[in-house]
């Protein structure tokens, strides 16, 4: 009697693990963690932009094409578009973040890490008069030769604060600090400066290039809408930011706030 008992619970325990096993998958896929996805959606010539931060106006750190396989590590709305903390599968030095209706499947976990979370505030030049050189450089009343380790040691000051303002001044989201753009097949982007002007719901902005010429690009009603060329226009958006491509080499990058002031 005790032999039976013992079988028929081991028939119990033997019909059951097929049940536990078909539970596996499902808990598995439950499961946070990296997918891949693979990048779809752009115009045929056009490149995915992979940002330091999960912003259109964050810095680009890579150029992604269709077809591209990237690790998908999750995704985070920010600003009410979501984005994808990724990682090229061909190399892992490309890591950044990129807006999910490019990314296909998507990663329902969330990021790694707050993607919008807002960044720290950059400290502000002093606007209190500075003293004057003498003062800076330790003399008093009757003045003493500043050493030589002195003058060094205020002239670098001095070279750090003109470095702040200038890195403060070139990423600012205004005309005067141009936008990123290029001319040429395989142009790395630099800055170009441009001009707007407004007219009703319309704009048209200048670009002008580094290297001389000129290019017009139409608003219309908030939107890219053409330009000066007769070469194929076309754009997609990041937010608010326009990518704008013209013809197979020209590159432009354009915040609303700049095109038309919002």
């Amino acid at each position: 009697m005790k032999r039976k008992t013992t079988l028929r619970l081991t028939l119990k325990a033997l019909f059951a693990v097929p049940s536990l096993l078909a539970a596996l998958p499902a808990i598995a896929q439950d499961a946070p963690g990296p997918i891949v996805s693979i990048i779809g959606g752009l115009a045929p010539d056009d490149l995915l932009n992979i940002r330091v931060t999960a912003s259109p106006s964050g810095k680009v750190a890579a150029r992604l094409p269709n077809g591209t396989a990237v690790k998908n590590f999750g995704c985070n709305v920010v600003n009410g578009y979501p984005w994808c903390k990724v990682e090229d599968t061909q190399d892992a030095h490309i890591v950044g973040w990129a807006p999910a209706r490019y990314l296909s499947p998507n990663n329902p976990a969330p990021a790694p890490e707050d993607a919008g979370a807002p960044a720290a505030a950059a400290p502000q030049p002093s606007e209190e008069p500075q003293p004057d050189i003498t003062a800076r450089l330790g003399g008093g009343e009757p003045a003493e030769p500043p050493s030589a380790a002195e003058i060094g040691r205020t002239a670098m000051q001095d070279a750090y604060g003109l470095a702040f303002v200038a890195s403060t001044s070139a990423g600012s989201d205004t005309p005067d600090a141009g936008i990123p753009c290029a001319r040429h097949v395989g142009q790395p982007m630099t800055r170009c400066e441009i001009s707007v002007a407004h007219e009703g719901g319309d704009s048209v902005v200048t670009v002008t290039w580094p290297d001389g010429g000129t290019r017009l690009i139409n608003f219309h009603d908030g939107k890219p809408a053409g330009s000066d060329s007769p070469d194929e226009f076309r754009f997609t958006r990041e937010g608010s930011l326009n990518m704008i491509r013209i013809g197979v080499s020209e590159r432009f990058e354009i915040t609303d706030q700049v095109a038309v002031g919002e």
